[in-house]
């Protein structure tokens, strides 16, 4: 953070500089001597032009027409505290050396500022610029626009949870408990009080006087009493009158122990007043004033918030002070006008000491207010003031209003308000806090005032649970505490939830700089009345190219933006490089900006490079929030930025959302039917269009579509077409990507991926232009593919209760770190670039990080928008995203090669309607699934074993579950932190692709943990290119695995991309005739690696096979050398010769190739280092052939028998300390083919209990611990003699979480055993049970 605070003090000073060469003072600018006060009045027709040499001060409010700011003119606003500025307007234009000011970087504006812009879309009459349009602030060529609101903290955290409650209606609730308690005294009751109060009820325990004026007894009793009181009570102590002259040292200490730093200090008459707890002295807040006479008012006051429940509350307060009898005690009076004629014009202030003089007995000595008034003849109006010196009146001052000549004062009135003599008095009081609300807060809000509105960000999926709340005056409360008028209505978290910070984020949005736009009350003309309701032609604020300078702070930006490409509430239009490389010193900025209620985004950077956006917090916005426009925007920085209730706007197709697409696509070319999940709904709080942007410390706090989107134009587009050679931003790094945070998103927390379409609709492609398409991602040194890669790196990311992902990146080099993700629908899914990347070798990357599938955050129910219903590791009803069965996964695996390490996965845990998992699969994926994608330290807390992974099944969501990534959906687990299986692979537990005898079936997953080496192919078929591939393992002649390919219908070529095991051979069939072109890519083979393929194919086809080496990156291919024909299968793999090889069996069909690899791979790269290795085939088939499936005639021919494959020794847990385990079982019942001996077994983590006799064995294993807790044997002799009813002996004998397992062995009666009663207890279909006598 260093470099930033040295880079703004440079800024600064900077600054200084800059206001020197303009010729202006770098103070305050309003106090600069040659400024002429102006009072334009109130007119509506008055186009007012401030050109050369004027430089006016605004010093009272107008209406105007227009005004134009230009050729050195100087419009600055007065910053007087007691004279507010409201500035109607229809447009402000400042250009050509002009400047607008209000306030400095230096000299902030402190009164307050309106600006408001008016005026309709149809006016008739009324002309239109033609570059800014209508109702704006512009800042053209060589305009200067410096706007310096106050400073305020921008936006900061709940530090508590804020809970929804109700008030009144008969309700019992916490804060009832707390009686309101009022204590006051005044003349006699002399002395230091104390009050005793139970913090837990606010209930008043004791009262006690001691009148340490009179006797230093009293001092001592005070001594003895306060160091009795209970440890953790709460005291509240006033003087009353007078309370020092006797108060001793032992007085002294015992206050002074309960944390009192002022007594010492005490004299006659101060006034002192303190709360604390007892025995924690940090806690004292105390209040000491000095007395200063019969009649000056004197006020020591302290209160403080006390939290009983949740947001319940009391306030304690305690006062000391001396005060006034009041006017309505006939006390105050005003003295008759005195006359007073300056000495000479202009004379600013007149002591009382000569007033007294002139007017002896006239004017009292400390008069508390006074008034003026010209004498007869002046036609101004004055305005008294009191002048203090060491807070007491010495002189009185007086200066006219509305006038633009002159600051003096002519003759005048004064008369003066003298107090009465003032009394003691002493007040405790405690008070509930109920009709309202304490917030507490993370930062010092002292900046917010009363009066002040904020906003509170859902923390739940639904962004509409965004609340707006005045702030009302609390005295009580510190600078970390607000008080709100009203309740909540929505849980807003205010603390970390198991391990997630899901603080809710608190922004403000009443800033003293107000510029807005009159709004008519309902939409008219073309402003997207189809769409709105509202009048959406509001105002907006757009900088050009060339400007001289631009700094907005401080403001608020209210009902600005329209339905017009260009018209955004803040917008730098094609300005190019506005930093230090672009000469502007200090760099451009806009900070601390409230932008709500807008109409079309909150911020548009267009072709606009170094600007610093910071602390603006963007709330209720249609159309992108924060947005970068064409593509060449780079090395902005959004910092410490708010994003949130961003809702779709008409304006471009990735703003629209279904209903808007649909209606704008058809009208942008006839006859379009718009994808409008694909090709538009992808509005987003932060719509970035080159990587090259920083990110900090930013929140995307609630979007209708998606919180942060890292979006790739292909090619610059719109007015910045050209400006960059195609592809470039695709390569470009990522900037800066840190402590960001995305919640309440519906589609994403954040999306790297995509592009934009950068054509016209035609026939083609009746798509709009800038419709969402597909985009990849690689980024490389400066942005060159030929250059070595460089990752993009996304740290210290937080994203919860998004309602579809966490997060979904593609791309190549993607490094993820110290990132957390809790409750949302999908955690994580990391992709690659494509089926076969163009950057080949990039991985994607997550590293100690954290996954939490349902926290402690519940939500709020009765929302009517977001399902409710139970889930968690606790069952407890919650806030559920899309549906109560939506099937809930932490880290999404899709394709790969990924990497996943030292990640934990927290409190997964699936329900009898609702899968849950840790790890999981993309749903219904028809791309490939890489054997890469690697697993290792991986730790789960609060998930059960069998919600660890899952595979999917049938059903809701899932669908079938037979596309071809769902087929061959793979992962690795290096160090068996998932499996217990070190090195083992997990994978789809039907893949007989590559399964083998010693595979580890896990049930609960749909799942089979296998060893062994695996790898891909990448097959391309055309002519024809719509067939689906059969594929057969040689071992497993009887599985087949269907592969429909991954592309749609209508390409030229169709792909298919099954994992493979290495070592083993495959036949390959087509349901119709084999393609007359195919391609095979050996994709993630090492050097010798090999697969034996026999490819269908009808008898007479004759071939052409080549052995070929592409570069994908050079895009060139060179020849290897051409397949021979061998007579025989046994001769393909004969070692000797050079030449690769080809059988055809020409009766069954199958053209066999032993596909072997050449040369050594890098890393991740599919390929070799000399570039992918292909044999392509080209086939002559004969004419009118039909289907080539030779799966009949290929088996038994060349079937070959299993071989198993040694699986890694098991990682088992000591005595099984964690419930998160799992337990191999292995069950086996066999017999002989001669049927004349049987054996049945179960094994249990390597213990083996063989089932001695025929009939049944059932065992018990304790579902907790895995210990074998039972044994049972039932004969066959007995099941054949006696009806049995295995049912019921099972609801007997078997306890609650217990795991059963059953072996049978030899002939049983199983017609009568399986009994609907059984399979129902069993929970197993009768449609997956076949009784054969076996």
């Amino acid at each position: 953070m260093g470099q930033w605070e040295v880079h703004w003090r440079c800024g600064i000073l900077a600054l200084l500089f800059a206001c020197l060469a303009f010729g202006k003072l770098p103070g305050c600018p309003d106090q600069d001597p040659s400024l002429v006060r102006w009072s334009p009045g109130h007119d509506p027709s008055r186009k007012v032009v401030i050109g050369r040499g004027e430089h006016f001060l605004l010093v009272e409010s107008a209406m105007l027409h227009s005004i134009t700011v230009t050729n050195g003119g100087w419009l600055v606003f007065a910053d007087i505290p007691t004279v507010p500025l409201v500035l109607r307007v229809r447009s402000i234009l400042v250009d050509r050396g002009g400047q607008v000011h209000a306030g400095s970087e230096i000299c902030p504006f402190s009164s307050n500022l309106s600006i408001i812009l008016y005026g309709r879309s149809d006016e008739a009459g009324e002309g239109r610029d033609p570059v800014f349009g209508r109702k704006f602030i512009g800042v053209g060529d060589g305009g200067t626009l410096e706007i310096h609101g106050a400073p305020k903290v921008s936006w900061t955290f709940l530090n508590h949870t804020l809970h929804p409650r109700k008030i009144g209606g008969g309700q019992k609730s916490f804060w009832t408990a707390v009686k309101p308690y009022k204590f006051t005294r005044s003349w006699g009751f002399r002395g230091i009080i104390v009050h005793l109060i139970d913090p837990a009820t606010g209930t008043i325990l004791g009262v006690d006087r001691f009148d340490t004026y009179r006797t230093y007894s009293e001092s001592v009793r005070m001594a003895s009493h306060l160091s009795s009181l209970p440890a953790g009570g709460l005291v509240a102590i006033a003087i009353n009158d007078e309370g020092s002259r006797s108060l001793e040292e032992a007085g002294l200490v015992a206050l002074t122990q309960l944390g009192a730093a002022a007594v010492r200090s005490l004299g006659f008459r101060h006034a002192w007043a303190m709360i604390a707890t007892v025995g924690d002295v940090g806690s004292a807040v105390e209040a000491h004033s000095y007395y200063q006479g019969k009649h000056m008012p004197i006020n020591a006051s302290v209160s403080c918030l006390v939290r009983i429940h949740h947001s319940g509350y009391y306030t304690v307060s305690a006062v000391s002070e001396w005060k006034h009898t009041g006017a309505e005690q006939g006390g105050d009076v005003w003295t008759k006008w005195i006359p007073w004629t300056p000495p000479h014009y202009g004379s600013l202030a007149l002591k009382l000491l000569e007033l007294h003089h002139r007017h002896p007995g006239h004017v009292c000595r400390q008069p508390s207010s006074v008034q003026a008034r010209p004498q007869a003849g002046w036609p101004f109006d004055v305005h008294g003031e009191m002048l203090y010196k060491k807070g007491r009146p010495y002189g009185v001052s007086c200066y006219q209003l509305q006038s633009a000549s002159s600051l003096g004062c002519p003759p005048v009135y004064f008369r003066f308000l003298c107090p009465s003599t003032v009394r003691p008095g002493m007040q405790v009081e405690v008070l509930a806090v109920t009709e309202d609300t304490i917030v507490e807060v993370a930062d010092d809000v002292t900046s917010w005032k009363s009066g002040d509105a904020i906003v509170v960000a859902s923390t739940d999926f639904s962004m509409e649970q965004v609340e707006e709340f005045t702030l009302l005056p609390c005295r009580a409360c510190s600078p970390y505490q607000l008080k709100i008028q009203g309740t909540s209505k929505f849980l807003h978290m205010g603390e970390k939830t198991d391990g997630v910070d899901m603080r809710a984020e608190v922004g403000l949005l009443t800033r003293n700089i107000l510029i807005t736009a009159d709004m008519e009350t309902s939409c008219y003309g073309n402003n997207s009345c189809e769409f709105f309701s509202e009048d959406t032609f509001g105002g907006h604020i757009r900088v050009e190219q060339g400007f001289r300078s631009m700094h907005l702070e401080g403001a608020e930006l209210q009902y600005l933006g329209q339905q017009l490409i260009g018209h955004y509430p803040v917008h730098f239009h094609l300005v190019g490089d506005v930093d230090d490389q672009g000469g502007y010193s200090p760099p451009t900025y806009i900070r601390s900006l409230s932008i709500h209620h807008s109409f079309s985004r909150c911020v548009t950077l267009h072709g606009t490079n170094g600007l610093l956006v910071q602390d603006v917090v963007g709330y209720n916005t249609h159309g992108h929030c924060f947005f970068t426009e064409d593509g060449p925007e780079e090395r902005n920085t959004f910092w410490h930025c708010l994003g949130l209730l961003v809702h779709s706007g008409p304006l471009l197709p990735s703003d629209r959302d279904t209903h808007m697409c649909r209606i704008l696509a058809a009208r942008a070319f006839p006859g379009s039917v718009a994808r409008s999940r694909r090709d538009c709904s992808g509005v987003s709080a932060f719509w970035i269009s080159n990587p090259n942007n920083n990110i900090i410390r930013c929140s995307a706090a609630g979007s209708e579509e998606v919180g942060f989107w890292f979006i790739f134009h292909h090619q610059a587009t719109g007015l910045s077409k050209g400006s960059y050679p195609p592809g470039y931003t695709e390569r470009l790094p990522l900037g800066t990507f840190l402590h960001n945070r995305a919640h309440s998103n519906h589609r994403a927390g954040l999306i790297l991926d995509h592009g934009v379409k950068v054509s016209e609709p035609n026939e083609r492609d009746r798509r709009p232009a800038l419709s969402i398409i597909s985009g990849r991602y690689s980024p490389h040194i400066g942005a060159d593919r030929l250059k070595p890669r460089i990752p993009a790196k996304i740290q210290s990311f937080t994203a919860f209760k998004n309602e579809g992902h966490g997060a979904w990146l593609r791309g190549g080099d993607i490094r993820l770190h110290d990132c957390q993700f809790a409750d949302n629908g999908v955690g994580l899914t990391l992709a690659s670039g494509g089926t076969f990347p163009d950057d080949d070798g990039a991985t994607q990357e997550v590293r100690d990080s954290l996954f939490v599938g349902e926290s402690g955050n519940l939500g709020t129910p009765g929302d009517g928008k977001i399902p409710w219903g139970p889930g968690g590791t606790d069952h407890q009803n919650r806030t559920l995203p899309h549906s109560t069965i939506y099937p809930l996964r932490g880290f999404q695996i899709y394709d790969g090669p990924i990497k996943v390490e030292n990640v934990t996965f927290s409190r997964f845990a699936a329900l009898k309607d609702r899968h849950v998992s840790a790890i999981a699969f993309r749903l219904n994926n028809n791309w490939q699934s890489c054997p890469c994608n690697n697993l290792s330290a991986v730790s789960f807390q609060g998930v059960p074993p069998q919600n660890r992974v899952f595979f999917g099944e049938p059903g809701p969501w899932f669908r079938r579950v037979d596309e071809d990534g769902d087929k061959t959906a793979i992962f690795h687990d290096e160090d068996g932190s998932v499996t217990s299986f070190p090195g083992s692979f997990v994978l789809r537990h039907d893949n007989h692709l590559l399964r083998h005898p010693d595979c580890v079936d896990i049930p609960d997953w749909r799942a089979t943990v296998c060893s062994g080496s695996y790898a891909q192919l990448y097959l391309q078929a055309r002519n024809p290119s719509w067939l689906r591939l059969k594929m057969v393992r040689d071992d497993y002649p009887t599985q087949v695995v269907t592969l429909k390919g991954a592309l749609r219908k209508g390409h030229h070529y169709q792909q298919y991309q099954p994992v493979v095991m290495l070592s083993r051979s495959y036949t390959l069939h087509w349901d119709g005739p084999a393609p007359s072109e195919l391609t095979i890519w050996p994709v993630n083979f090492n050097k010798d690696d090999w697969v034996q393929l026999g490819i269908c194919y009808p008898r007479g086809t004759l071939f052409s096979i080549i052995w070929d080496i592409h570069s994908k990156q050079q895009k060139t291919t060179r020849k290897l050398d051409s397949f021979v024909r061998v007579s025989s299968l046994e001769k393909l793999t004969v070692s000797g010769s050079p030449r690769p090889r080809y059988y055809w069996d020409e009766w069954t069909g199958l053209l066999f190739l032993y596909v072997r690899t050449s040369f050594p791979r890098n890393g991740h790269e599919f390929c070799s280092v000399r570039g992918c290795e292909r044999v392509r085939i080209k086939a002559d088939l004969p004419p009118h052939s039909g289907p080539s499936d030779c799966s009949v005639l290929a088996y038994p021919k060349y079937s070959t028998t299993p071989s198993p494959v040694t699986m890694p020794a098991r990682v088992v847990r000591q005595k099984h300390k964690s419930s998160n385990m799992l337990v191999e079982v292995k069950l086996q019942s066999l017999i002989s083919r001669e049927k004349s001996t049987a054996f049945a077994a179960a094994t249990v983590d390597g213990r083996m209990v063989v089932q001695p006799q025929d009939g049944l064995q059932l065992l018990t294993l304790d579902a907790y611990t895995g210990h074998l807790t039972g044994r049972s044997l039932i004969p066959a002799s007995s099941l054949f003699r006696f009806p049995f009813h295995l049912d019921s002996f099972l609801a007997r004998a078997v306890r609650n979480n217990s795991v059963l397992l059953l072996t049978s062995r030899g002939q049983l009666p199983l017609d009568e055993l399986v009994t609907p009663e059984l399979l129902h207890w069993l929970r197993i279909p009768m449609t997956q049970v076949r009784a054969n006598g076996r």
